[in-house]
């Protein structure tokens, strides 16, 4: 990437981090207390009332860093999604690689999600988590995390520019997989064993669920308790990689068109 189109990209990360809260009092402060009051009625709910994770160490750790890592996904694809149309004036007028808009969308959804992490970390601190020596190792789950958000806002993005009807239907499907996700329960709640192999099949739970065993506690459940094949077990962490090539080339395919069609 040019020097010209970082200077690009810099200009529209630090744009889109003034207006997202601009006109409210406390401003940015809300990147943290969005996700924490989200998390105590998820907490009061499921852990307090249902008893979601009762015996598993620290599952209300677990339960928000499943929750950051779920609204960084959702950040990235909901905001990716409109992100070429509500840029239509800047395609009109200047000429430009058009995947920088959708790339400064995750990377402000990033830093968001950096700044939550710190979040998990006081908590892991509070509730007395002994940070495992692997927890150096965790960023390596974090690339194909950014790599498959990111794939699906370049497939979505496209989309919207042809189909607007795709936001609600997107809404749908992001609703149904949160639930279809272990975050706001432990994979110990399900007992068959193939469902739960299909599941994890999820780039996005076997994350979870892999950051949850390094970061907080071994007791929580990975794919290779479930699967023993070793190439089934590379899907979750080689499918993002997928996405990410086929959203960019189907991206790249349409991009000329975008100006017009807007």
């Amino acid at each position: 990437m040019s020097s010209k189109n970082w200077i690009l990209l810099k200009e529209l990360v630090k744009t889109d981090f003034k207006l997202r809260y601009q006109g409210s009092f406390i401003g940015h402060l809300w990147s943290i207390l969005k996700p924490l009051m989200l998390f105590t009625v998820m907490y009061v709910v499921f852990i307090h009332f249902l008893k979601f994770g009762a015996g598993i160490p620290h599952f209300a750790v677990a339960l928000l860093l499943g929750m950051v890592i779920w609204n960084f996904f959702a950040e990235t694809t909901s905001m990716g999604l409109t992100s070429i149309v509500t840029r239509g004036d800047l395609l009109r007028k200047l000429s430009f690689p058009k995947e920088i808009i959708v790339l400064s969308v995750a990377v402000s959804a990033f830093i968001n999600f950096l700044i939550n992490l710190v979040v998990v970390l006081m908590f892991s601190i509070i509730n007395g988590v002994d940070i495992s020596k692997y927890a150096v190792i965790a960023p390596l789950y974090i690339i194909p995390l950014f790599a498959f958000s990111l794939g699906i806002a370049f497939i979505l993005a496209t989309m919207f520019v042809y189909f607007r009807d795709i936001a609600p239907v997107w809404e749908v499907v992001m609703q149904a997989g949160m639930y279809g996700t272990p975050i706001i329960y432990p994979l110990s709640m399900i007992s068959n064993t193939k469902v739960l192999s299909v599941m994890l099949l999820n780039p996005l739970a076997t994350i979870i669920q892999d950051l949850r065993h390094i970061l907080i506690s071994p007791t929580n459940q990975t794919i290779t308790e479930f699967v023993n094949h070793k190439w089934i077990v590379a899907i979750p962490y080689v499918l993002p990689f997928v996405i990410l090539y086929v959203g960019y080339s189907i991206f790249k395919k349409h991009a000329e068109k975008f100006a017009e069609i807007i």
